[in-house]
This record gives structure tokens, sequence and C-alpha cells, in this order.
């Protein structure tokens, strides 16, 4: 690949936009080397030159990406909000952040979390893995969990609200409602709330 890192950067960011928009349209098996060369007006043969196989570029935008993700999180983390549900909605910004600024690498991603091909499969489930323990760690960093009443398993209620939220934001991408982003967090954050008030020990 060191062919296409010495490309200049906005050739380089052309032919990434064109490859994470044709695989977030058709998945891993249905995109073609022809398609991404098409979509970034290059020959096809570059695609191979650049990257060797479709597989090597699809690993290599799912590393990029997940880069990203990182990069957002150390940009917005702050240890001092320990709150549990603070906490919670302070990483759902992250992902907002996300889709405002470059919401072809969510749609991406978005589409990645659902590839079941069995040629890339492996490596995504290790990718996976490597995302989920570095999320955890900067979701119960200190945190503060003295609130939520007795019962109340802060570990699957977390998954709970994850799941909620990384579902809230590829609604928003794959219905397309991009203009619509700051609409839905504050009813998603409203719903927050009310969770609240019920798994939070009466003051």
């Amino acid at each position: 690949m060191d062919s296409f890192f010495k490309l200049r950067a906005d050739k380089q960011s052309h032919i990434i936009d064109a490859a994470l928009e044709v695989f977030s349209k058709n998945g891993y098996k249905k995109a073609s080397i022809a398609d991404i060369a098409e979509a970034a007006g290059i020959a096809k043969g570059m695609i191979s030159y650049y990257f060797g196989s479709k597989k090597n570029l699809y690993l290599y935008l799912a590393e990029m990406c997940g880069e990203l993700v990182v990069k957002e999180m150390e940009a917005q983390y702050d240890p001092n909000v320990r709150d549990f549900f603070d906490r919670i909605k302070m990483m759902s910004n992250i992902k907002i952040a996300m889709i405002k600024r470059n919401s072809t690498s969510l749609a991406f991603l978005t589409r990645m979390y659902t590839e079941d091909d069995s040629e890339v499969r492996d490596e995504l489930m290790k990718h996976f893995r490597e995302g989920a323990a570095l999320r955890s760690n900067f979701i119960y960093d200190d945190m503060d969990t003295s609130k939520l009443k007795e019962d109340v398993d802060p570990v699957l209620l977390e998954k709970f609200l994850i799941w909620a939220g990384e579902g809230f934001a590829n609604s928003i991408v794959t219905a397309n409602q991009l203009d619509e982003v700051d609409l839905f967090v504050s009813e998603f954050y409203k719903v927050m709330d009310l969770m609240k008030k019920y798994f939070y020990k009466e003051e």
C-alpha cells in the first residue's frame, strides 16, 4: 500500500470515500473493485495496484474507521463526568460527532457490524472485540454507580443503553436523516432521563 500513501491527500480521500460508499451500499461480497474504481473515477487496475485485493482494502477501511472512533473518544472524553447516565451520554455524543463530521465512515461501520462473509468475518470479529474492550475502559473508568438502585446491574444496563444508542445512530444513517440528528438526539436523551428516574434511588 506504499504507492497509495504516496498519492496526494485529496486523491487518497477521494478513493477512500468512493470505497466506503460502495461497501456501505453493497456489503463486502457484492461490492466489486470495478464498482469502487468507477466511483473513484480511476482505472480498475489501480485499486489492485494500491491495495493488492478487495479484502485488503476492506480491512484497511475497517481499521481506519476504528481509529476515527478512538480519536473521537480521546477528544471528547472528560474524566470528570462520572455519573452513570451522563457518562453514557458522553459516549453517545462521540457517535453523534462522527455522524456530523463523517457520515460515510459511520455508514460503513454500520454495514460492517452485520457483515457475515467468511472471507473477512474472522478479522472483523477480532476488531469488534478490541473495540468493545476499549469502549468499556472509557465507560467504566472511575464511573459513579452509587445512585443506581441496589438490584440494578450497571453492566447489563450499560449494554442495553449502548445497544439502544447504536441502533438510534444506525437508524439515522440508514434512513438518510442526517439533517434531523439534533431532533433525534433530544428525543433519545429524554428517554434516558426517564430511565434515570426509574433506575436511580429516590433522593
